[in-house]
């Protein structure tokens, strides 16, 4: 029995829904009865396992090693530094009985690791002679959202967080940035996603850090989000927790710590930038089926065209690239429109006539037509494909980042009318460059009239900004404005 063939919501008229509908038809995750918990299928997992397998290589690379440290934080622990316990406080799950017994002190699902690590790093650290410590972990954390979004915001995510420690402020400031970097670099080479790199503002940064970096990326609705955060934290989270080190000189020093993370919401990124009409788009390199192999025509009454797919899967496989082949009983054009719902870059159709011709179809995702390939140099022409792909993916995103991001908006005045015009049009109003004079109260009046907020002050912006778009005043800085998640 043929299945009926499911379309998508309208991206440009209803983006939520057509995200939801789009990792749904993906079968990239499903709800649990927990509200703001998902479960992550094979095919959502694998795409953040690619990423670990990246991110992963990088970090080792750089001289860090993996650890793991427990979930469950003593209550304590989060006093000990208040602006980290009055960022997360309002966020924060709680375990206050166990065994039928009431706890003497309720214990956190870590929100972040930084108090715990701090803990246990005041007992490893004893001598410049243990420093660098260059740790990270892969895990779950809990941030209890009121609102969520399947793989954006969600009440349980998981992540890699870095935590590192180092004799002094240059070596830590350097970790910072060396990890930023390659985040930047992960992004756009893995993800095919474009990013802008900067610092963010005091009431942006992470709770407790002296320095937050991020990098920041552009959905197709125009909305932002924070792909990855580095953070200096000074010496404030080594004087809260006593980690203290004996210099060559023979002097007790506090260390110098820095904590750095990405996490699950680079797979709702990807969708929400790659993604189209048909459904999800994925870039090559994380994408869990890369090729899809489809017989067609009355190939069951001609055995050799499978014996020629089967010889291509063979010489795909032997070559690392992930391929599946489809000899399903569905139609053509239901394995067709379902495997683009996936996202499935590659598409490779043969029948009797391409037989005959020596040649098979080659369809990739985020291109409109087909192309006949030769069969002599199929496996070739499908690994060009894949690159060319990812690069081409990479190049598009720019493009609409480039598209969406203005410069020509210095008042707040300005900015409204632009957004209320934007609307009118049913365009988005995507992402804009303004001055900051450096107070708080300016940012906060630009984000109550309009939503917008500050994503980060670049280090290469596209121009310099001079005056502060809410007061007028000589700008200190020039920042990236948008809405996000």
């Amino acid at each position: 029995m043929q299945k009926e063939v499911i379309l998508l919501s309208n991206q440009q008229n209803d983006f939520s829904k057509w995200y939801i509908d789009t990792i749904q038809k993906a079968d990239l995750m499903d709800y649990t009865p927990v509200r703001g918990c998902i479960a992550f299928k094979p095919d959502g997992f694998e795409i953040w396992e690619h990423i670990q397998e990246e991110m992963n290589r990088r970090f080792k690379e750089t001289g860090h090693r993996n650890a793991y440290f427990p979930m469950l934080i003593p209550e304590s622990f989060f006093q000990k530094e208040k602006d980290h316990i009055e960022g997360f406080s309002p966020e924060l799950p709680w375990v206050t009985e166990a065994a039928g017994e009431k706890l003497e002190e309720r214990l956190a699902l870590r929100p972040t690791s930084e108090t715990m690590i701090g803990h246990l790093y005041s007992d490893w650290i004893k001598s410049y002679r243990d420093l660098p410590v260059l740790i990270n972990q892969w895990a779950n954390v809990f941030r209890w959202e009121k609102k969520t979004l399947p793989f954006i915001r969600t009440s349980e995510f998981l992540w890699q967080e870095g935590h590192t420690a180092h004799v002094d402020e240059e070596e830590a400031r350097q970790e910072t940035m060396q990890m930023l970097n390659i985040y930047k670099e992960v992004v756009e080479g893995l993800l095919a996603i474009p990013v802008y790199d900067g610092q963010k503002t005091p009431s942006e940064r992470f709770a407790g850090a002296v320095d937050t970096y991020s990098i920041e990326a552009m959905m197709k609705d125009g909305k932002a989000v924070q792909a990855g955060t580095s953070h200096y934290l000074g010496t404030k989270f080594a004087e809260a927790f006593d980690i203290k080190y004996l210099t060559k000189e023979n002097r007790h020093e506090y260390v110098h710590t820095t904590s750095w993370g990405t996490s699950t919401r680079l797979i709702g990124s990807v969708i929400m930038v790659h993604g189209d009409e048909q459904g999800l788009v994925l870039p090559p390199r994380i994408a869990p089926t890369q090729v899809i192999l489809i017989p067609v025509g009355p190939w069951k009454k001609n055995p050799a065209i499978m014996e020629k797919l089967d010889e291509v899967y063979a010489a795909l496989k032997a070559k690392g690239i992930r391929v599946r082949l489809d000899d399903s009983d569905q139609s053509p054009g239901f394995k067709f429109n379902e495997w683009e719902l996936k996202g499935v870059p590659v598409r490779l159709e043969l029948g009797p006539r391409d037989l005959e011709n020596n040649q098979a179809l080659m369809k990739a995702r985020d291109e409109a037509d087909k192309v006949a390939v030769d069969l002599a140099n199929v496996v070739e022409r499908i690994e060009q494909e894949l690159e060319t792909m990812q690069t081409r993916l990479l190049e598009k995103a720019r493009k609409f980042r480039e598209e969406h991001s203005h410069t020509h908006i210095d008042k707040l005045s300005e900015l409204k009318e632009h957004i209320a015009s934007s609307q009118e049009k049913g365009e988005i109003p995507g992402w804009i460059l303004a001055g900051w004079c450096g107070d708080d109260a300016c940012e906060e009046h630009v984000k109550e009239e309009t939503k917008f907020t500050t994503r980060n002050i670049p280090f290469n912006p596209p121009a310099e900004k001079h005056v502060c778009i809410n007061c007028g005043k000589e700008a200190k800085h020039t920042v990236w404005f948008a809405r996000a998640y």
